[in-house]
Parts: structure tokens; C-alpha cells; sequence
């Protein structure tokens, strides 16, 4: 499929050794079709989480590769560290980033799965959405007793691996294999070094929640208190005083007074629902898709509170480290910053961003590089180890080094000044009106948010936000209308010697010339759109800035009759009737519109110059 693009991100047992490290990275880097993007060691865990992307053909042969690498090179039977594990390529998971469903993946782990057991000896265990039975879908149930309890795990016909023997393979271990969602590596920084406080603190903010307990004492002092128990004909509710008959009438009660679903938090605490006696009571965490443990970093010097966000989009970094401040205060202990492991997602840390800004009561309407950077420094990412938003986001929108965008102003002044047709008015008129819409973000954030403001902020921080995303799609769009052109031009010079040929020619320039029509028609739209809400900065936007709202205004105009202009230009040589009907009467309505939102502005500007 073309443009399909997963993810793999494989947790070795080796940490220390950067010699066998660079072995098993280069067997991925060999594979065409694959980039690596992160290698993230760890000391005191002795674990390295890689990152790498590419295509599905690309991405299975390098996960088989990497893994074969690592069962050669690393002796489980000699391995330490702090970080939970059960083989020496510990787990592998694939994640659908884009133009791949989570059933193809599915199978790519599968195919995976199968030849590590097969031709490597491994025992493998399917998880997440590769999961064949409902308790192995938690990589934390499937990796309890890890290594050590690996040998007496494999006699038990329970736990008989999806693929590969049986048999305790004592160099490798086993390895965990499956399809998840995109899973963001988090560590929470204490300016301690008692584990015990990590841990706690980690049990109050992981899905899966602690065990239950009764006493006098504060609740992250665990001596004194009793932990509860189910009995038969007893069975208490972690989170109050509540005891039911049957565990029927705890479930039940959970659900309406708590909100919560006992059965699914017994069975991520690996306890069966029907046959729940002499288990521990268990009282839930405070954030779902969140997996937490708490360790000692000699490395940092500091205790962590280690977290895995399964689903970055229902519990994301802002949620967990916000609780844990208050949690770790409470505790007279401080946060002192947060770091990632791996990649994150540009979603996830934008968000994160706009999540601090607002709380700062400061527009989110600004270059999505200052979100970023807010986002970077209201977490303390740079706490312990440097975090570089360019190498470590996912998806993050870049320009090409040879993009207009990237010249200096005179050079981009110089460039299109020259012999050449392009760049031409199609790029200038794009970036008018992405200066159009600049400009009224610019008064909308000068004017929100100050005191006595209050009764225009939401008005004018959502102009704000809008007239940052039509001026970052009309930027793309100054490159945009240079490459539909030199498209255009490159048919043109396709060869026509025979009626096959010719016919070829044709059809390539017919379609290079309506993508020639659709890129400044949608420069004219969004122009159109930065036009409108110009109106409305005027009308609320600080009195001082008018005549930068007007300026704006024109800006934007002439991005709408600059794009009206370079579709009519490029319609004389379009067959299709139908197609050049459709785009003069577009053109013809966004003239009109576009001439009246000026009119209005234009005149308000005027009047309050006046």
C-alpha cells in the first residue's frame, strides 16, 4: 500500500553494552524501506527501547532481524536490571500510524511471532490487539514472576505459548509480540530517593489501582494497616466502608456509586472475578490506559515514578504528572520535571501545550513552535536528559530544507524576482494571505486575556487558534502552487512521438492542470475564511491595532483574488466543461464575498481612524 507507514518500537535486555546496542540497531538500519529514529538506553534498567518506521515489508523483516540479533548477543541468564522482563528481546510491540488498519498489523505481528518461534527456538506470547485470550491482552499479567519465573510459567498448560516451544529456553527467554496503540514512555522525576514513595504514588495513579487497606494511619504509610481480603459471604468495595453478600452485590454497587468496573479491574489485577476469595481487595487507580511502577535511579540519583499512557488520547502527560504533583506534595516530596523514552506523539505533546497555556489563561492561537516549546518546558523535559522536539516528536509538520518557506525574506523576495516563472503569483498570493492571517492573530492575542477583557477572550482567542491554522496551511500552500506548476511543466515535456504517447501526454497535463486549479482555489478559500474573522478582530480587537487588522484585511484580500486569478488563468486549457463551469461560478462567489468582508472591514478600520 502506498504511503503506509507503522511504527515498531522493540524493548531489548541490554542497556550498558553500547557495542551489542550498535549490533542490533544495524541490523535494522540494513533493511530498505526502514528508518530508525530513536535509541533510548538504559543504565540502571539495562533496557534499550528502540524506535523505528517504515513500511510493512520493511518494518517485518527488521523487527525478525533485530530480534534474532539480540537472541544471539544477549544471556538472559546473566541479565540485571531494575525494568520488569522475560527475555532478551522483552517485548515488540507495531503500531498502525498511517494508511495500514490494525487487522493488517495484527497479521505482520503474527508472521513476526511465528518465525521468532519457529526458526529462533522462542517461546512467543501474543499481546494487546494481538491477543488470542482475553488475560493475555496485559503485557504486566503475562510478564508476572518475568525471567526468573519464566522455566516453571512454561509447565503450566495455561500459559502455553501462541508460537515456539514450550521448553525454557535460558539464553533468550520469551518474547511478547503484538499490535497497540501508539504507547507513550513516561517517567515522573522525584526529588527523592525512597522507592517507597515512587511506588505509592505510582499504585494511586495506575488503572489497576492497590490493594485495599484499613487503618488510622495516613494512607501512604503501609505499617499498621490491614490489607483487605475477600472472604467467603464478604465482599468489601475498595473505595468506601460498603461490604456485599456475593461479589454480584459489589460489582453492582461499584458501578453506581463509583463508577467503575469491578470485573475489569479484578482481571487486570490477574484475579479471577468468579473465585475472587482470599485475594487482596482492590481499589482502583485514577486514570484508565495508564500503567505505573515506582524504581531508583542511581543514574539520576532520584526515584521515578515510571508510566506507560496505553491511550494517550483519553489520559495523557499533563493528566498524570498534574496528579502527581499534588500527590507527591502531599507527601512533602516535589516533582522536579518528567522525561520521555522514545518518541511522542506531535498530537499528544501539542495538546499537552494548549493544555498549559489555557491554564495560564494565554491564547493556544500561536506558531504551534511556541506550544511545543510551553508543552516541553511545562513538563521539565529537559530535567534529566535533553529533549530536542525535532528528533524526539512523531509527526511533527516540517518544511523540507529546499522549501520557499525556509528562505530568508530577501532571499524569497530575490527568488521570485527572477527570470523564472515560478515562484510566481500563486505563491505570493498564499503568502498574503497567510500574512493576513498572521496579523489578526497577532490583534486577537494582543487583546485577550488582559484585564478587562473578559467578556471578548473566547471570542477572540478562537480567531486567534483558527487564523494560526489557516496561516500554517496557506505557508504549505506557497511551495504547493511552485511544485503544481513545475508538475505541469514536467508533462509538458513528455514525449509525443506516438498517438499512444500523445495520448499519455494529455492525460498527464489535463490532470496537472486541474491540480494547477485546486491548490490556489483552496488559497482563495482560506484567504476567504482569514477575511472573515478579520471582521471580527475588528470589531473586538484593541482600538490601538486597528490599522494592523486592516492591513490584514488587504493581505488576505488579495490571497482570494491572487488564487481567483491563477485558477481562471489555468481553466483556458482544461477539456472538461463540466469542471470549468464549476470553478467560474466558485470563482464568481468568492470574488462577491470576499469584496464585501473587505468593504465591511475597511470601513470600520476607517471610522475608527477617524
Amino acid at each position: 500500500m502506498a504511503g503506509e507507514l507503522i511504527e515498531c518500537v522493540p524493548n531489548f535486555s541490554e542497556g550498558r553494552n553500547k557495542n551489542v546496542i550498535k549490533q542490533i540497531t544495524d541490523e535494522i538500519e540494513k533493511v530498505e524501506g526502514v528508518k530508525l529514529l530513536d535509541v533510548d538506553p538504559g543504565y540502571d534498567m539495562n533496557r534499550t527501547v528502540v524506535t523505528f518506521i517504515g513500511d510493512m515489508k520493511g518494518v517485518e523483516e527488521a523487527a525478525f532481524r533485530a530480534i534474532k540479533k539480540a537472541a544471539e548477543l544477549i544471556d538472559m541468564s546473566k541479565h540485571h536490571g531494575s525494568h520488569p522482563r522475560m527475555g532478551a528481546t522483552d517485548v515488540c510491540p507495531f503500531v498502525p500510524v498511517s494508511n495500514v488498519t490494525t487487522e493488517e498489523c495484527i497479521k505482520l505481528s503474527e508472521r513476526v511471532a511465528q518465525r521468532v518461534g519457529t526458526e529462533l527456538g522462542i517461546p512467543v506470547y501474543l499481546y494487546e490487539k494481538s491477543a488470542r485470550k482475553p488475560e493475555r491482552r496485559n503485557l504486566a499479567i503475562i510478564r508476572q514472576g518475568e525471567y526468573e519465573g519464566l522455566e516453571a510459567k512454561l509447565k503450566n498448560p495455561n500459559w502455553k505459548p501462541d508460537f515456539g516451544p514450550s521448553e525454557f529456553n535460558a539464553k533468550t527467554g520469551a518474547t511478547v509480540i503484538g499490535v497497540r496503540e501508539f504507547l507513550i514512555a513516561y517517567n515522573i522525576n522525584l526529588n527523592t530517593r525512597e522507592v517507597l514513595h515512587a511506588t505509592d504514588i505510582a499504585f494511586e495513579l495506575r488503572e489497576k489501582g492497590r490493594s485495599a487497606r484499613r487503618g488510622n494511619v495516613k494512607p501512604f504509610y503501609y505499617k499498621g494497616r490491614t490489607i483487605l481480603k475477600y472472604r467467603k459471604g464478604e465482599y468489601p468495595c475498595g473505595s468506601c466502608d460498603f461490604v456485599g453478600a456475593g461479589i454480584e452485590d459489589t460489582v453492582e454497587h461499584c458501578r453506581k456509586e463509583h463508577d467503575y468496573d469491578l470485573v475489569e479491574l479484578l482481571r487486570l489485577n490477574g484475579i479471577d472475578p468468579q473465585n475472587p476469595e482470599n485475594q487482596s481487595v482492590k481499589k482502583p487507580g485514577m486514570f484508565k490506559h495508564c500503567k505505573a511502577i515506582g524504581w531508583m535511579v542511581p543514574n539520576y540519583d532520584r526515584a521515578q515514578i515510571s508510566i506507560n499512557l496505553t491511550d494517550y488520547k483519553v489520559t495523557s502527560m499533563h493528566h498524570v504528572l498534574e496528579a502527581a504533583r499534588k500527590l507527591a506534595a502531599e507527601r512533602g516530596i516535589v516533582v522536579t520535571g518528567s522525561e520521555i523514552v522514545g518518541m511522542v506523539p506531535y498530537p499528544a505533546l501539542l495538546e499537552t501545550g494548549k493544555y498549559y497555556l489555557r491554564k495560564q489563561g494565554r491564547s493556544v492561537g500561536v506558531p504551534v513552535r511556541d506550544i511545543l516549546n510551553t508543552a516541553v518546558q511545562s513538563l521539565g523535559l529537559n530535567d534529566v536528559t535533553d529533549f530536542k522536539i525535532e528528533e524526539r516528536v512523531l509527526g511533527l509538520p516540517q518544511n523540507k530544507a529546499e522549501d520557499l518557506v525556509e528562505l530568508k525574506v530577501n532571499s524569497f523576495t530575490d527568488e521570485v524576482s527572477r527570470e523564472s516563472p515560478a515562484p510566481g503569483g500563486g505563491s505570493i498570493a498564499a503568502l498574503s494571505g497567510a500574512l493576513g492571517a498572521a496579523l489578526s492573530s497577532m490583534v486577537g492575542n494582543l487583546t485577550a486575556n488582559k484585564r478587562g477583557s473578559e467578556k471578548v477572550d473566547e471570542i477572540l482567542n478562537d480567531a486567534a487558534e483558527k487564523c494560526q491554522q489557516i496561516k500554517d496551511k496557506l505557508l504549505k500552500a506557497v511551495d504547493e502552487d511552485t511544485q503544481a506548476f513545475n508538475d505541469y511543466m514536467e508533462a509538458r515535456r513528455l514525449p509525443r512521438k506516438t498517438e499512444e504517447q500523445k495520448k499519455l501526454r494529455n492525460q498527464t497535463m489535463q490532470e496537472g492542470l486541474k491540480k494547477a486549479v485546486r491548490i490556489p482555489l483552496n488559497t482563495a478559500k482560506l484567504s476567504l475564511e482569514a477575511l472573515k474573522i478579520a471582521s471580527t478582530v475588528a470589531k473586538y480587537g484593541n482600538p490601538n491595532s486597528i490599522t494592523d487588522v486592516g492591513v490584514g484585511a488587504q493581505s488576505a484580500y488579495t490571497g482570494v483574488v491572487g488564487g481567483v486569478f491563477n485558477v481562471l488563468i489555468n481553466l483556458k486549457e482544461i477539456e472538461d466543461a463540466d469542471f470549468v463551469a464549476e470553478m467560474k461560478n466558485e470563482c464568481e462567489n468568492l470574488k462577491r464575498e470576499a469584496k464585501s468582508a473587505l468593504d465591511e472591514v475597511i470601513s470600520f478600520v476607517e471610522e475608527k481612524i477617524q
